[in-house]
């Protein structure tokens, strides 16, 4: 590293250090932040988003008919969540869907502002719309679609699958309340076990 690169470094640490009179307690800070950061990581298991495992979108309890629904249908045994909700032409468009997607519904659970039954945004829409065209498209003969009054499919105008296959793949199950006693997986303990004798002493 050249001598103007190391002058640089220098100037920036000296900028940014805190006073010495400071410096315990901001390392004491930082060190409660940095382990709150990681703690809020581990809690809500962020991890799993990376991956295309749809027990991550059971993280959140509100998607427990969701994750049953496909689980039971016809999809559950060829796809998965992300096979149908994120787009699949790039992998830079794919992980910005995910991240924009996840930061909103993480901000709706954190604060408690999600709906009791669950309705789906303009750029979910859209994305399913494109993957019911990428994955069917060997079905999606165009003198076929038309003949059945679905032209608007083909020409991806306001039509969407959905319109006539309204129950495909997650029913009549839209919410908490209309399946109460549905079977799912157990979620992740993410409470440690020794904190949670201790409250129940």
């Amino acid at each position: 590293m050249n001598k103007k690169k190391l002058n640089f470094l220098s100037k920036l640490l000296f900028h940014i250090s805190p006073p010495a009179n400071w410096k315990f307690s901001v390392i004491i800070l930082l060190g409660i932040i940095v382990g709150l950061g990681i703690n809020i990581l581990h809690i809500s298991n962020a991890v799993s988003y990376l991956s295309d495992d749809p027990k991550a979108c059971i993280n959140c309890h509100i998607m427990f008919p969701e994750f049953a629904t496909w689980e039971r249908g016809s999809h559950g045994r060829v796809t998965n969540c992300n096979d149908c909700h994120v787009p699949h032409d790039n992998v830079f468009r794919k992980y910005m869907f995910k991240a924009s997607d996840g930061l909103r519904h993480a901000t709706m659970f954190t604060f408690r502002l999600e709906p009791q039954v669950i309705r789906i945004k303009n750029a979910g829409r859209n994305v399913i719309q494109e993957n019911c065209i990428r994955c069917h498209a060997n079905y999606l003969h165009p003198v076929s679609l038309r003949s059945t009054n679905a032209k608007s499919i083909f020409d991806e105008l306001d039509g969407v699958c959905w319109d006539c296959h309204r129950e495909t793949p997650h029913g009549k199950v839209h919410s908490l309340s209309s399946a109460p006693n549905i079977i799912r997986p157990d979620n992740k303990q993410v409470i440690p076990e020794w904190i949670t004798k201790n409250i129940e002493k």
